[in-house]
């Protein structure tokens, strides 16, 4: 039985994507609400503090749908450089993809607002951590020391996110594709 959403969850939802499209900035309430569908009431219900407060709830909502895709991938393929890999290949198709809206995952609102609202760039920071936590997983279990695992998470994570903007930018995913190729060399030393 499908899950029916509510007011609420569509509204994050629709926020969460026009703002990896879009950006903060480029994002009004009048664009969700349009977006959405739902009453202008119904968004300053759930969301009395404005725009802020609906977009770290969008920052969420996009962590947790990326971490679940990653997840699902890794719980496939044991192997953490098939896994990984894989996962960026997977990342090409879709950001290659020139007909898919995706945007950056949360970039774009990072670098708009970093300078301008603390709680926003926390949600991010917290948003690449918990991604990064479950590279450094993955590798921990392939018997990488807990350093290495750490440092290639931040490495890991700085390429998909540079290689998402470069196949946006491409309109094709052969930027990610190139990564994914790479991904043996920069795990070859645990």
């Amino acid at each position: 039985m499908a899950e029916k959403r509510n007011s609420k969850d569509i509204l994050i939802e629709a926020a969460s994507r026009l703002f990896r499209i879009r950006g903060y900035y480029g994002v009004g309430l009048k664009d969700i609400i349009e977006e959405s569908g739902i009453p202008k009431g119904s968004l300053y219900h759930y969301f009395p503090k404005g725009k802020e407060e609906l977009a770290i709830e969008a920052i969420s909502h996009t962590k947790e749908f990326v971490i679940d895709e990653i997840k699902r991938g890794f719980d496939e393929i044991e192997d953490p450089i098939k896994a990984i890999q894989s996962h960026i290949f997977h990342l090409s198709e879709v950001f290659g993809d020139s007909e898919n809206l995706l945007g950056l995952p949360i970039g774009t609102i990072a670098a708009e607002t970093y300078t301008t609202s603390e709680q926003i760039r926390m949600a991010c920071q917290e948003a690449m951590e918990d991604w990064q936590s479950i590279y450094v997983k993955k590798l921990l279990e392939a018997d990488f020391s807990e350093k290495r695992a750490k440092e290639l998470s931040i490495v890991i994570n700085a390429l998909i996110e540079g290689g998402i903007l470069l196949s946006l930018t491409a309109k094709n995913g052969e930027p990610l594709q190139t990564i994914a190729e790479q991904i043996p060399l920069l795990l070859i030393n645990k």
